[in-house]
C-alpha cells in the first residue's frame, strides 16, 4: 500500500475510531472510578463475569440498537450515493456497491444483530438464576461487537464521503478501465469496458462544468490522458482482436458515422482506443470555448503530452491524430471567434513542433508551421487578426529554436514565416501586420546576433517593398520595450515585442539595410501602449 493510500485510511478509520474509543474509555473510567470511590480492582472481573439477568436484558435490546444503527447507515449512505450519481455519474452507484469495505461494514452490522438475538435466546434463568444456563462468552462477545459496530458508525461516514469524493471517483473509473484491458477476458467484453469508462469520465467532466466544479473538470481531462499513457504500456500485449473496430464497437456514437473504408482504417492503424479519448477531448474542448477557458487550455497541453508520448513508444499513427485533432481544436476556435483561447493552444501547438524538429531531418515541423500558416491566414480573414499576430510570434520562435538548432529545416521554416503576412483591409488588420513584420524583424536580428547575415538578408529582401512610416514605426516601437515581462497576467508569461540589449544593438543595422530612414518622434505617451496586447486580445479581435 502506498503512502498517500495508508494517510488516507489512518485519516478515515484510525483517527476518528482511536478519538471515540479514546473519549469512551475516558469517561468509562472517570465515571466508574467515581462510583466505585477509587476501587477499581474488581471492575475487571466484573465485566467477565456480569450479572446473567442484567446481561440478558442489555442483549435483548442490543439487536434492536444494531438495526437503528444499520438503519440510519443506509439512510444516510443511500442518500448521499445518489446525490452523487445525479450531479456526477450513474456509474458512483455501480463502483460504490462492489467496493469490499461496504460489504464488511454493513455485514458486521447484520452479524452483529444476529448474535445479539441468539445470545439472547440462549439465556435461561427460569427459577434459580444460579442453576441456570448463562453463555457468559457468548454474552462478552456480543457486547464488544455492539460496541465496535457503534464506534465504527462515524468512521464509515468519513469513509463513505471520502469515497465518494468526485477526484477518487474519477480515478477509480480510470484504474477499472485499465485493469479490465489488461485483463485476459472476452474481447467484447474488454471493448466494452474501455469505452464506458472513456465515456463516463467525458460525462463526469461536462457534468462538473454545468456545475462549475473547475478542479473535477480538470482531473477528468487528466484522467483521460493518463488512460492514454497507461494504454501504450499495455498495447504490446494485446491480442489483434482488441484493435479491430467490428460489432458492437462500431456502432458506439463516436465510430457509428463512420464508412466502412475509415473504419477499416482505424483498425489497420491501431487507434481506436486513443481515438475515442480524443474525440471526448474535442467534445470537452467545444463545451468549454469561451466559457470554461481552463479545460480548453488543459486539454491541449494533454494533447501535447500524448503526443509526445506517441514519438518517444514510435507510434507514428496516434502522433499523427494528436496533430490533427490540435488542427480540428484550431478550426472550432476560430469559428467560435475564441481569441484568447487560440493565443493559449497554439503556445502548446508550437511546443510540439519543437518536440518534433530533431524528427525526419524536421519534417513533422515544417508540416506543423504550414498548419500555422493556414490557420493564422484564415483567422485574419475572419476578423480575428490577433491569432495571426500570435501566430506570427510562435513561428518566429519557432525559426529561433530551429537555428539555435542547427536544423536542416531553418530554411523551409523561414520561407513559411515570410509568406505569413499579407496586406490588411482594416485598421485593426494593419495592427496586426505590423505585428507580423516586428515578428520577422525580431528573427532577423537573432540572425545578426549569431553573425549570420545571409538569413536575416532573406527576410530584409521580404520587407524591402515596405512603406518608410511602417519600417520608422516598428523600429521605434521594438527601440521603447525595456520589459521582458508583459505590463498585465499572460499565460505565456513573456512581452512579445522584447529584445534583449544585445539584441537590440543589431536592430539598428537592420533598418540600415533599407537606407537612410528618418527620425520620426512620436508622441510621448506610456511605452507600455506601444506593446502587444496578449491577455486582453478578445477586444483586439473585435476591433
Amino acid at each position: 500500500m502506498d503512502p498517500v493510500t495508508l494517510r488516507r485510511v489512518a485519516r478515515t478509520w484510525l483517527l476518528p475510531f482511536s478519538i471515540l474509543l479514546g473519549a469512551f474509555l475516558t469517561l468509562a473510567v472517570l465515571v466508574l472510578w467515581i462510583d466505585t470511590e477509587g476501587q477499581l480492582a474488581g471492575l475487571w472481573d466484573r465485566l467477565l463475569h456480569p450479572n446473567p439477568v442484567t446481561a440478558q436484558e442489555m442483549l435483548g435490546n442490543s439487536a434492536e440498537v444494531v438495526a437503528a444503527v444499520l438503519g440510519i447507515a443506509i439512510t444516510v449512505v443511500a442518500i448521499i450515493v445518489e446525490l452523487a450519481a445525479n450531479r456526477y455519474t450513474h456509474r458512483i452507484t455501480e463502483l460504490f456497491v462492489r467496493e469490499p469495505t461496504n460489504l464488511v461494514v454493513m455485514g458486521f452490522f447484520v452479524v452483529t444483530a444476529l448474535m445479539s438475538v441468539l445470545v439472547g435466546y440462549t439465556f435461561d434463568l427460569e427459577g434459580d438464576a444460579a442453576s441456570g444456563f448463562a453463555p457468559r462468552v457468548a454474552a462478552l462477545v456480543s457486547s464488544g461487537m455492539l460496541c465496535l459496530s457503534l464506534l465504527l458508525l462515524l468512521p464509515y461516514f468519513a469513509f463513505v464521503f471520502d469515497f465518494l469524493n468526485p477526484l477518487q471517483i474519477v480515478e477509480r473509473i480510470r484504474q477499472h478501465a485499465i485493469d479490465v484491458i489488461a485483463e485476459s477476458r472476452s474481447m467484447e467484453f474488454r471493448q466494452q469496458e474501455a469505452i464506458r469508462g472513456v465515456e463516463q469520465l467525458a460525462d463526469v467532466g461536462m457534468n462538473a462544468m454545468e456545475h462549475k466544479d473547475k478542479a473535477v473538470s480538470m482531473a477528468s481531462v487528466d484522467a483521460l490522458r493518463g488512460m492514454v499513457m497507461d494504454y501504450q504500456a499495455l498495447r504490446p500485449q494485446l491480442p489483434e482482436a482488441f484493435f479491430r473496430v467490428e460489432g458492437e464497437l462500431s456502432h458506439n456514437p463516436d465510430f457509428v458515422s463512420m464508412s466502412p473504408e475509415v473504419l477499416a482504417l482505424v483498425t489497420r492503424r491501431r487507434i481506436w482506443f486513443e481515438m475515442k479519448i480524443l474525440r471526448k477531448y474535442q467534445t470537452l474542448y467545444n463545451e468549454a470555448l469561451n466559457k470554461e477557458r481552463d479545460i480548453c487550455y488543459l486539454v491541449a497541453i494533454n494533447t501535447r503530452l500524448i503526443a509526445e508520448r506517441a514519438l518517444e513508444s514510435g507510434n507514428d499513427e496516434l502522433y499523427a491524430l494528436t496533430v490533427k485533432f490540435f488542427n480540428t481544436y484550431l478550426r472550432a476556435t476560430i469559428n467560435a471567434k475564441d481569441v484568447r483561447t487560440a493565443y493559449n493552444v497554439l503556445n502548446q501547438y508550437r511546443l510540439l513542433a519543437e518536440k518534433v524538429l530533431p524528427y525526419d531531418e524536421g519534417a513533422r515541423s515544417i508540416e506543423i508551421a504550414n498548419y500555422f500558416k493556414y490557420y493564422g491566414i484564415v483567422s485574419f480573414n475572419a476578423g480575428l487578426a490577433f491569432v495571426l499576430e500570435t501566430v506570427a510570434y510562435d513561428l518566429c520562435a519557432l525559426n529561433e529554436y530551429a537555428f539555435d538548432r542547427k536544423s536542416p529545416a531553418l530554411d523551409a521554416l523561414l520561407s513559411i514565416f515570410l509568406q505569413v503576412d499579407k496586406e490588411g483591409e482594416t485598421a485593426v488588420q494593419e495592427v496586426s501586420l505590423r505585428g507580423v513584420r516586428k515578428a520577422q524583424v525580431k528573427l532577423a536580428t537573432h540572425f545578426l546576433m549569431a553573425g549570420d547575415e545571409r538569413h536575416a538578408r532573406l527576410v530584409f529582401h521580404d520587407m524591402a517593398d515596405e512603406r518608410v512610416e511602417r519600417l520608422v514605426s516598428i523600429r521605434n516601437e521594438l527601440l521603447r520595450v525595456d520589459s521582458p515581462e508583459f505590463w498585465e497576467i499572460s499565460d505565456r508569461g513573456r512581452n512579445f515585442d522584447y529584445l534583449p540589449p544585445a539584441q537590440k544593438e543589431h536592430l539598428r543595422t537592420f533598418f540600415s539595410w533599407f537606407g537612410t530612414l528618418p527620425e520620426i518622434h512620436e508622441p510621448a505617451n506610456d511605452t507600455r501602449m506601444t506593446q502587444v496586447p496578449q491577455p486582453d486580445a478578445d477586444a483586439v479581435a473585435e476591433g
